[in-house]
């Protein structure tokens, strides 16, 4: 069986060690990923300084080559995300930018490099928006090359006006938990028949 490696990449607002929502579902991923063979780690991307732009290096005290270094190495990338105003968190927006320099870095195929990756989604908040935010992500995460697997996401909202936080959770809800399991099977399943045979080249 092909080895798989994943990288989740939580985009709270939180430095560390500082308790999170989107940290907590980001490892409960991650530990679903590993009951299909596949090993995990994750990185918060607010303890790095990310310089703006959409470039790959923006040169002295940029801290984005280290992360890209990261995403490059992984063949499943979770992006975890709080919402914020019905918002992805500006950090998770980072990123995207960022990764926007990868739409010309290409290999020896004339691929997108970041092709065969696949790329999946989990979102808390205890506001709406968490179908709006996985819309977004998966259309600018596959303009860049990725794969997103059938059910690729997971999310928790609370109730409308609601001031709980996930992590406040008794419990994980059957729904989330059933949703985070689909989705670990499926960017699993994608994620190694991309790893055997990936897409054409030019």
């Amino acid at each position: 069986m092909t080895e798989l490696s994943a990288l989740a990449l939580v985009c709270t607002l939180k430095k560390s060690p500082a308790p999170s929502s989107s940290d907590l579902i980001a490892r409960q991923v991650l530990d679903e990923l590993a009951a299909h063979d596949v090993k995990g780690a994750t990185l918060r991307v607010v303890d790095y300084d990310l310089a703006p732009g959409v470039e790959a290096d923006a040169g002295p005290g940029d801290e984005w080559p280290t992360i890209r270094a990261d995403i490059l190495a992984a063949d499943i990338l979770v992006v975890s995300t709080p919402t914020w105003l019905g918002h992805m968190s500006s950090v998770t927006q980072r990123v995207l930018e960022r990764l926007d320099a990868e739409l010309s870095n290409t290999d020896d195929a004339g691929r997108p490099v970041l092709t065969g990756k696949v790329a999946t989604v989990a979102v808390v908040g205890n506001e709406d928006g968490a179908h709006k935010i996985c819309a977004d992500l998966f259309q600018a995460l596959n303009d860049i090359g990725f794969s997103i697997p059938a059910q690729g996401c997971t999310y928790w909202n609370d109730q409308a006006m609601g001031s709980t936080d996930y992590r406040d959770l008794d419990e994980t809800p059957s729904a989330v938990a059933a949703a985070t399991s689909t989705l670990a099977r499926n960017a699993a399943y994608l994620a190694r028949l991309l790893a055997e045979q990936n897409y054409p080249g030019e």
